[in-house]
């Protein structure tokens, strides 16, 4: 498990992570997300012990990350955004090397090092210098590195980044069956990664959380605006005509198309089967012809997008964080 209590980091007249409070509970995977600049890098550093904060405190399996840091780290895997692989070395040797720093004891080296090269898929290329391997498995040898003595607790950040489709898939699956054993914080820009492995989203903005919940409730919390999306058969002042005021509670819009109109019609009061129901009935009064209607829900992205650039916190997200 890790607690967060009041995290604080200033640089000189820069507060660039106000006042923090969360916890990650075993064996789970909190996506941690933020705009770039919004406090995210600073306070995976604190987490990790590489960087000091200004005030707070950061437990780790109940140790200090300040007053304990030894016992705290080996709680810790951590691979950076770029790994810092030794491109000279074989995939072996390296994770030889990793093994021996973490105090793994010698006689149970080989098993560990065999044990999370199996567990990355990168058996194949154990004997392979890391300099002539593709960026996924120098990511993949870098997720190695960080399972190396087994810690309880893995730290990620962009472990896709500069990754091919497929490539992306296998390091997705490799994540989500860490949380079998491992509690996991996992960063990334690829917000339909982190909605696929996460039980638990925590988005920044200028160093404050904006939001902390699962995915699913932050829908929720989101789906209170209904949007519905048709394409109408026709030109704009007949389809306005027909249907600006023929939905209470709703707010149109219209943009024209090459023989078509669209029609964005969204209600906080309405459902969305209501909402496509009364369009498509006032649509049919009027004798136009839906060529398609959509219902929009709010994913991750739109969520994301809403809070950060808003700069406002979800329902239930006080300023200086929500812990739970």
């Amino acid at each position: 498990m890790i607690e967060v209590k009041h995290l604080t980091k200033r640089y000189g007249k820069h507060l660039a992570v106000d006042d923090l409070s969360f916890t990650v509970e075993d064996r789970t995977i909190c996506g941690f997300l933020g705009p770039n600049g919004a406090g995210k890098s600073t306070t995976m550093n604190i987490l990790t012990g590489c960087l000091a904060a200004t005030e707070g405190e950061v437990t780790v399996n109940g140790y200090d990350i300040f007053e304990e840091p030894v016992e705290a780290k080996r709680q810790i895997g951590y691979l950076p955004e770029i790994p810092p692989v030794y491109p000279d070395s074989t995939v072996r040797e390296y994770l030889r090397f990793v093994a021996e720093a973490r105090k793994v004891p010698k006689e149970q080296r080989k098993a560990e090092i065999d044990r999370v090269i199996a567990l990355t898929g990168i058996t194949e290329y154990e004997n392979r210098l890391i300099r002539h391997m593709s960026k996924g498995y120098r990511q993949r040898t870098g997720i190695a590195e960080a399972l190396v003595g087994n810690p309880e607790v893995i730290i990620l950040d962009e472990p896709t980044v500069g990754l091919d489709p497929q490539q992306i898939v296998e390091i997705r699956t490799l994540i989500a069956s860490l949380k079998e054993e491992h509690t996991v914080i996992l960063s990334s820009h690829i917000l339909s990664e982190v909605q696929a492995v996460s039980d638990k989203v925590l988005i920044i903005n200028r160093g404050r959380i904006v939001a902390n919940d699962t995915p699913e409730n932050l829908e929720k919390l989101f789906r209170n605006r209904t949007t519905v999306t048709a394409k109408l058969d026709g030109n704009e002042a007949d389809v306005r005509a027909a249907l600006e005021n023929a939905i209470e509670g709703a707010a149109l819009t219209f943009r024209s198309e090459e023989g078509a109109v669209e029609v964005t019609v969204t209600s906080s009061e309405l459902d969305e089967k209501a909402l496509a129901r009364q369009l498509s009935a006032a649509a049919a009064e009027k004798g136009l012809l839906i060529l398609s209607l959509n219902v929009e829900h709010a994913d991750l992205e739109t969520i994301f997008l809403e809070l950060t650039e808003n700069d406002a916190a979800a329902p239930g997200a006080p300023k200086g964080g929500n812990e739970s």
